[in-house]
Order: structure tokens, then C-alpha cells, then sequence
């Protein structure tokens, strides 16, 4: 089975809900606009409760040192930057840190992917989503889908991950198109923004194993 990221959670229920359909990570979001978003102290309540074997990723968008050490206390185990970092900065929180960090970029040309993965720097991982519309606050999570074909033929020098309007109904399609390292949802398995659905991550990662 493709390893699943299921993103942005902000209760319990959801969080043991996504452990037990079998989500490889859990997202917690850290920056202010998303409807997703948690505190540090709140992301700490949440993540007390996950198992060792599911990891923990900070969805960060151009954060300081401080969020970072902040999100860190809080038993994150992985960054993922999401905002305009540089390759430089990449580098740097790595260095810093010493935790896996990925790179998260929205893409909509070919261009944009050559670009994402030339700024990836040391990244880990790249996670290739959907770019943000001109007027959105939020450069992810947004439920939309890039052209997925556009990653044929490319092959990034780290693991990618896919992201971007993906759900139950489209996610084979998606499969049977690319063979990403990872598939990562957040906005498809959920009943409004910020809601996740129990149902909706059940059925998600059904698919992904039948995939």
C-alpha cells in the first residue's frame, strides 16, 4: 500500500480515527489563516495519543525559529515547509533541527515542478500540491487538482509525494496515472474545512490499498 498523509487535524476522534484506517502520518497545521490550523500546546493534547508507529508532521508556512522549536516541543517529528523558503533556509532548519524536513510546493506547469524540485535543496521529501489560487490565503488545502500527467517522465531525486484535491473517488485515477512515494489529503476527507470525516478516511484508504 502507498503510505498515506492525513492532514490537518484539530480533535481525539479524528486523530485515532486516521491511526486506526492507517495513515503513516498525521499533519497538524500551524499557520493562522487555515481553517486547520492548532496551536503548539494544542498539537501536544492531540499527539500524545499517537502511536510511535505513525509520524507526526508540522505543516509550516515561512515560520521562524521559534514556531519551529515551538511545534518541535510539541512532539512533531517532521517539518514540512510549505510557504517561500529557500533552498538555503531548507538547509539551514535541517541543520538546526536535525529532523526530517519536506518541501511542499504548488504547481500547475511543468515549470512549476522543474522549479519546485531545483528549491527543494536537502529536503527529505518533496510534496507536489496543487498551486494556491491568486486571492487564496492558504497555499495548500485548497481542494484543488493539478494536471497530474504533467509528472510523467519526471523523476524527482528525492521520495514525492502527490497532494492536491484528492478524495476516494479520484485517487486510483491518480494511482493508476503516477507511482508517488506517499499520496497526502487533507480537504477530500473532510466534511467542511477544518471537519474531518471518519467515514471519508475510512473510504480514502480503502481505495489507496485497492489501488
Amino acid at each position: 500500500m502507498i503510505p498515506i498523509k492525513f492532514c490537518g487535524f484539530t480533535t481525539p476522534e479524528t486523530v485515532a480515527a486516521a491511526v486506526a484506517a492507517g495513515t503513516r502520518w498525521l499533519g497538524f497545521n500551524f499557520f493562522g489563516p487555515s481553517p486547520r490550523y492548532v496551536t503548539p500546546d494544542r498539537a501536544a493534547g492531540l499527539i500524545a495519543a499517537v502511536p510511535a508507529s505513525v509520524g507526526n508532521v508540522a505543516v509550516l508556512v515561512d515560520a521562524d525559529d521559534a514556531l519551529i522549536d515551538a511545534v518541535l516541543a510539541a512532539g512533531i517529528d517532521i517539518l514540512q515547509l510549505h510557504g517561500r523558503e529557500s533552498a538555503a533556509r531548507i538547509a539551514a532548519v535541517k541543520a538546526r533541527t536535525g529532523r526530517e524536513v519536506w518541501r511542499a510546493a504548488g504547481v500547475a506547469t511543468r515549470a512549476d515542478i522543474a522549479a519546485a524540485i531545483a528549491g527543494a535543496g536537502p529536503a527529505d521529501r518533496l510534496l507536489l500540491d496543487a498551486k494556491a489560487p491568486k486571492d487564496s490565503l492558504l497555499p495548500g488545502g485548497n481542494g484543488l487538482a493539478f494536471d497530474w500527467r504533467l509528472m510523467q517522465g519526471v523523476n524527482p531525486p528525492m521520495p514525492w509525494g502527490l497532494s492536491g484535491g484528492l478524495d476516494a473517488d479520484n485517487v486510483a485515477a491518480a494511482l493508476a496515472v503516477l507511482r508517488p512515494a506517499f499520496v497526502d489529503v487533507s480537504s477530500g476527507i473532510e466534511e467542511r474545512p477544518g471537519v474531518k470525516s471518519v467515514a471519508k478516511m475510512q473510504a480514502f484508504a480503502s481505495v489507496v490499498r485497492g489501488a
